[in-house]
């Protein structure tokens, strides 16, 4: 395990005070070790104008010439209490997890920045306000609260005192760069952690980014992101932006469901498995998904866990059952492909981004497909729901399918892959694959064409695979 000891020079026990190079007094108390899930680090206690933070590291930052660096702040709600309302406690464990992958960094945990700096008390106010309808930044603005009142003059002192002023910033917050520049600290780079949005805190994240000039989409530099997957070979992702595959992805339980039967699918799969879903997405030329899923999930179809270009999203949607208040529908820029019948009228209220495109009438999987291709170049990720992956599955469309299993029973709900299947086992389909670890999740990756097999050669486990029989179409 990385970080399983305490560098010496973290190691002094008293603690210290004196006054930074600025007007803020600093006091600095020991360190002791601090075991996570995510290794050992060293924690102590810095205290700056009667207000103190705690500061994680992990090896010895001031080693480093630009070391990881997390600046977060404190939230009650989302960090202890488990909250879905905001990321805080999803970005705060992919900082850990990223300063531990690297061996070396460090994690300023602000006090008195909870709800950007309103406290406690007002933020749960703005909470109310939010449920009533307001966004994020209206509901400080009823209060007659500024959207940040951060200040981040501590945080600036900490990072000088530890011989840290040059630094990467682990953060999407461009806000937050500029504000530690101005107080002298040098942000060589900003690195977007690759934490996936929930259904609960999507609308309040697409707030930040719309109104708070948070990153959107993340950033591209691949070298300054944590992207690649540990356990998953390279050439999965590199298979799919280099050749015109049709590829399915779906996470089921142990007992093969992908939703309860109220249709909760929130989450079936852990955030690694999720990580795993956007980075198909950021190598594909199409999502599509059936009408079915947009109704029960409204979902935004983009890249934002890793970096990334946004697929074309592709609705199937025959009868035209979906809203054009979906997201999908309703919100650009990225392009929106609306599959609907030859008889089905569509609204016209929808989104520039949106273009309209007749099916053949009782169009087969390899009829949506052309009909896509015509649309769309690269890759085609049919990302759900259960019934739309099996269709294209039994119909014998798909080049691969990444199948999750998450370690966890429903009991009964919404099926995942579901098939009419062969009558002997002697018959049933059998295929090449290949197995990933994705956090506490089990990824399979079946290959189902020879082309998938041959774009898959690094992979010794399938070098000997020369033909793949696909199952029957459903009758």
């Amino acid at each position: 395990m990385r970080g399983d000891h305490i560098p010496p020079s973290y190691t002094a026990g008293m603690t210290s005070t004196h006054t930074s190079t600025g007007q803020e007094r600093l006091v600095a108390g020991p360190v002791s070790s601090l075991p996570t899930d995510h290794g050992i680090f060293a924690i102590r206690s810095f205290t700056v104008d009667a207000v103190t933070h705690a500061v994680l590291t992990m090896g010895d930052p001031a080693d480093c010439a630009r070391p990881l660096v997390r600046v977060h702040s404190e939230c009650l709600t989302g960090d202890a209490l488990g909250s879905h309302r905001c990321d805080c406690g999803d970005q705060l464990g992919a900082a850990l997890a990223a300063i531990a992958a690297e061996g070396h960094g460090m994690l300023v945990y602000m006090a008195e920045h909870e709800g950007r700096g309103i406290g406690l008390a007002a933020k749960l106010q703005a909470y109310a306000l939010q449920d009533e309808g307001l966004d994020t930044v209206s509901a400080n603005r009823a209060l007659g609260l500024p959207d940040d009142a951060r200040d981040y003059t501590a945080a600036a002192a900490i990072l000088r005192e530890l011989g840290c002023p040059r630094i990467r910033l682990l953060t999407s917050n461009p806000n937050k760069q500029e504000a530690l520049e101005e107080l002298g600290i040098d942000v060589v780079s900003r690195v977007r952690l690759p934490v996936a949005d929930r259904p609960e805190n999507s609308a309040y994240l697409t707030s930040k980014r719309l109104r708070m000039n948070h990153d959107v989409p993340p950033e591209t530099d691949t070298e300054e992101s944590s992207t690649q997957l540990r356990g998953v070979d390279p050439d999965v992702y590199a298979a799919l932006a280099a050749n015109e595959e049709v590829v399915a992805q779906l996470a089921q339980s142990q007992d093969g469901f992908i939703a309860t039967r109220t249709g909760d699918a929130c989450f079936v799969s852990g955030i690694t498995d999720r990580t795993h879903l956007h980075q198909i997405r950021a190598h594909v030329g199409a999502v599509l998904v059936g009408a079915q899923t947009v109704i029960a999930d409204d979902p935004q179809l983009t890249v934002r866990a890793v970096p990334g270009t946004d697929p074309v999203r592709v609705v199937l949607d025959p009868h035209a059952r979906v809203p054009v208040t979906s997201t999908v529908l309703s919100t650009g820029p990225t392009p929106t492909v609306w599959l609907i019948g030859s008889e089905a009228v569509p609204s016209s209220n929808v989104g520039d981004h949106v273009r309209v495109v007749s099916l053949p009438a009782a169009a087969t999987p390899q009829e949506i497909i052309a009909v896509i291709r015509g649309q769309v170049a690269g890759s085609i990720l049919v990302e759900g729901g259960g019934r739309t992956v099996s269709a294209f599955l039994a119909a014998g469309a798909l080049d691969r399918l990444f199948l999750t299993t998450a370690p966890v029973f429903i009991g009964d709900g919404v099926p995942g892959i579901r098939f009419q299947g062969s009558e002997v086992m002697a018959q049933a389909l059998r295929t090449p694959f290949r197995r990933f670890e994705l956090g506490e999740d089990m990824c399979t990756e079946y290959l189902l064409s020879p082309a998938a097999a041959a774009h898959s050669q690094t992979n010794p486990s399938v070098q000997d695979s020369v033909s793949v029989e696909s199952p029957q179409p459903t009758q």
